[in-house]
């Protein structure tokens, strides 16, 4: 009886920790190349200590506006602009009568 336990709660532990390498989600990591703040959807490699590009990473975070809500509130990521609103029509076009 002891050893189906033993053997399921290692079936457990084993699924779980192959579902959690799988998790794709969004991480924020900052770039000393670009000197700008990106998201990616891979876990990063931080190499920064050791004169690579990547210099911090932060998430996983479950949804693309969860990513850009974070890197909103890091300090050493600079603002980010929006795109400008698209318009409905032309500019400058008149009313027809």
């Amino acid at each position: 009886m002891k050893s189906l336990l033993l053997a399921g709660a290692i079936a457990v532990a084993t699924g779980t920790i192959a579902f959690a390498q799988s998790y794709s989600g969004y991480w924020v990591i900052g770039d000393r190349a670009t000197s700008r703040c990106e998201i990616v959807t891979s876990n990063p490699v931080i190499n920064g200590p050791v004169g690579g590009n990547v210099y911090f990473g932060s998430g996983p975070y479950r949804s693309l506006d969860d990513a850009k809500l974070a890197r909103s509130t890091i300090r050493s990521c600079p603002p980010v602009p929006e795109p400008p609103a698209a318009s409905d029509g032309p500019e400058g076009d008149s009313e027809e009568n």
